[in-house]
Formats: structure tokens, C-alpha cells, sequence
């Protein structure tokens, strides 16, 4: 393989304290979609059993982990071993981007720190994370969406009530998807879906049709019952929004002079 047709080398940074480890499959399947998680940490204390769910995986995923001892309380001595190997990494010139995976608002700086040196910065947290550490990143993604499908056995498993929770609903997605095809000026009502996708993920970082019970864009859009959609053949799926839910167009103004 050419060395410049190699998928983006990653640093996979994990805050043990403030992650769940019920998401460890998921979260290493959505970061093999960006590119090759090169660097696998995790920090936190795991001399004792609070985080014994992590250290029994582990291996499973290959990540390193590495113990800080909370001597003092209050103090996180795992945040702060995290940012040094994060800026160590960073100055290293070998990776084309970093996946910081917390719901720790603390994380924010280092998060644009890194962005400021050119690098990608890809968040995981739970939708409590604080806006702040969310915008900071270039995408971020909900862990709810990384958790495993529990069984159908007659009521919901911990964990799809947990998913079921955080689910919003589709029209709660209305106003984003207006708002993403309001920027387009493609001179027709009608746009592509692919554009919107991609101004969706410029203009809200933490924007995934999963959150909102879909996992495709396109299934999302028709379930607002806002927009209509058309396929046409070699050029896609385009998109517009129904009459009801259209802007109303300004008032023409008179060609006549007095």
C-alpha cells in the first residue's frame, strides 16, 4: 500500500473515570470508520475495582492503561497524565488526529490546542457533555449511539433503556436540517442530501442521525415529516423542504415609478 493511501494514523486517548466501559466494541468500531487507532491509553486508578470493567477488556481491545493513584481526593491526577501524553503525542508529528473520549468539560483546552496545531480532534462523551468540549472538537459523538443492542425479551435491558433515554425525537432534527439547507443557494428548492450531510457535520459537531433513533440521514429527513426527497439516477438523493415548512418567499416589490 502507498504510504499516502494509508488511513489517518490516531491517537485513542480514554478518561477511564468518566467512560463507560460498555461502550469499548462500539467505540473501537466507529473510530476504525475514521481511520487506524495507532495509540490506544486509557488513564485512571485501577488499583481498585471501580474500574474493574475496563481492566477485564483491556486486552480485548489492546489498550494500554495507565495507572495514576488518586492519593489526594479531588484531585485527578488521570487528567492531567492524559494532557501530557496528549501534548507529548501531539509534538511527535505522528498523527493526523486524536479521539478524546470523555464527558469531562476539563478536556475543552486541550481539545483546541491541539486543533490550533492543524490536527483533527474527534470527541466521545455522553450527550451531558458540556456544549463547550463538544464545539471544540471536529466532531463528537455520543457514546448512548456506541452502546450494544440488548436483546428483545419482552421489557426494555438496562442498556436499551439507557439508548431509549437518550434518544430525541425526529422533529427535534427539523430546524438543523432547515437551517443546513437555508446555507446552500443551489438556485432550486431542491438539494442535495449529500451537501447537507457534510454542512450538518460543518455546522454541528455533535450532529448524528443516530441520536435522533435512525441510522441514516436520509431514513431521519423522511421521518420529520418536514421535506420531501427524490432520487435521480446517477446524481443521488435531493431533499426540500414541504410547502408548510418552506420560508415564505419576500414581497415583490413594484417596477413602476410614480
Amino acid at each position: 500500500m502507498a504510504a499516502d493511501s494509508r488511513a489517518p494514523r490516531l491517537a485513542v486517548l480514554i478518561d477511564a473515570d468518566n467512560t463507560s466501559a460498555r461502550i469499548a466494541s462500539g467505540l473501537f468500531e466507529e473510530i476504525a470508520k475514521i481511520g487506524e487507532a495507532s495509540v490506544r491509553r486509557i488513564y485512571g486508578d485501577f488499583s481498585g475495582t471501580r474500574l474493574r470493567a475496563w481492566s477485564d477488556i483491556l486486552s480485548t481491545h489492546a489498550i494500554l492503561p495507565h495507572q495514576n493513584f488518586a492519593y489526594v481526593p479531588g484531585k485527578n491526577a488521570s487528567d492531567i497524565a492524559l494532557v501530557v501524553d496528549a501534548m507529548d503525542l501531539l509534538h511527535s508529528d505522528r498523527f493526523d488526529g486524536f479521539c478524546l473520549v470523555s464527558s469531562d468539560s476539563d478536556f475543552t483546552r486541550l481539545a483546541a490546542r491541539i486543533r490550533e496545531q492543524g490536527t483533527d480532534v474527534y470527541g466521545f462523551g455522553e450527550q451531558k457533555t458540556p456544549e463547550s468540549f463538544r464545539q471544540a472538537c471536529r466532531r463528537f459523538i455520543y457514546t448512548e449511539n456506541l452502546l450494544p443492542q440488548a436483546p428483545k425479551l419482552g421489557k426494555a435491558e438496562p442498556l436499551e433503556a439507557a439508548q431509549s433515554e437518550a434518544l430525541k425525537p425526529p422533529s427535534a432534527a427539523t430546524p438543523l436540517i432547515r437551517k443546513a439547507i437555508d446555507q446552500l443557494e443551489e438556485g432550486s428548492d431542491w438539494v442535495p442530501l449529500s451537501r447537507i450531510g457534510h454542512l450538518l457535520a460543518n455546522l454541528f459537531s455533535d450532529f448524528d442521525p443516530r441520536t435522533y433513533g435512525h441510522a441514516k440521514l436520509r431514513d431521519l429527513v423522511e421521518k420529520t415529516g418536514a421535506f420531501e426527497t427524490r432520487h435521480e439516477d446517477g446524481r443521488g438523493v435531493y431533499i426540500r423542504a414541504k410547502p408548510s415548512h418552506r420560508k415564505p418567499s419576500p414581497p415583490k416589490t413594484s417596477g413602476t415609478s410614480a
